[in-house]
């Protein structure tokens, strides 16, 4: 079984750490200055970082991208082709998407991606799950290995597991949710892949998380 190595900052906001065979994949990078204790986490697992891999461009999850490329300049940067364009500040819609205000913090960064992936890709162990609707391009990441989703900001589990489709008081990323009925749609998605674990943006990683995500669905509907 793979394991699920989280590292936080302030209980707030997570990086993951995946073990593959030739090194470890960063799942997203927090906010700015957590370069540092996103390499220091590798070191400690003992195997070199191989990918930088972002679920979105919101700049809670691509804050020390720049930093963490920077200090490890052979790293594969990894974004969906759609998220990838608010790297470069290209705020447009395309056509057919709904006409919603994109909201949350969409920095950009001066790092320009290796890859840009769509669903079904695989990144090692990784498999990309589209799951729009908190931003255009959001991925998600079912590990193969052991059905752990690294759902981004789908879900989040501080105060209990719920949805960015509705506005949770102790984790308000809903305020942020571009579209929130595509939204839910994604969150409907990666419940039906039925997760053993659900290793979320913000808040700690669920354990057999399918009834909770049921009630955290119920509740948006």
């Amino acid at each position: 079984m793979a394991s699920v190595n989280r590292i936080s900052r302030f209980g707030l906001v997570n990086a993951y750490l995946v073990a593959e065979d030739d090194g470890v994949t960063v799942i997203d990078t927090m906010i700015g200055g957590s370069a540092g204790r996103i390499a220091a986490g590798a070191e400690a697992i003992g195997a070199p970082i191989k990918r930088i891999l972002l679920t979105h461009a919101h700049g809670d999850h691509i804050g020390s991208l720049d930093a963490l490329a920077e200090l490890l300049p052979d790293a594969e940067v990894i974004i969906s082709e759609r998220d990838a364009r608010f790297l470069a500040k290209d705020m447009s819609l395309d056509p057919g998407e709904p006409e919603d205000k994109l909201r949350g913090g969409y920095p950009g960064a001066e790092t320009k991606p290796d890859r840009m992936v769509n669903a079904g890709d695989r990144i090692g162990s990784l498999e990309v799950i589209a799951a729009p609707g908190h931003t255009p391009g959001h991925i998600a990441l079912l590990d193969t290995r052991d059905r752990t989703i690294y759902c981004g900001d789908v879900f989040s589990t501080l105060g209990g597991v719920a949805t960015s489709a509705k506005l949770n008081p102790l984790c308000p990323i809903a305020l942020f949710t571009w579209h929130r009925p595509t939204e839910l749609d994604s969150a409907r998605v990666l419940r039906a892949l039925d997760p053993a674990r659900l290793a979320p943006g913000h808040g700690k990683v669920a354990e057999n998380p399918v009834a909770a995500m049921d009630r955290a669905i119920a509740r948006a509907s």
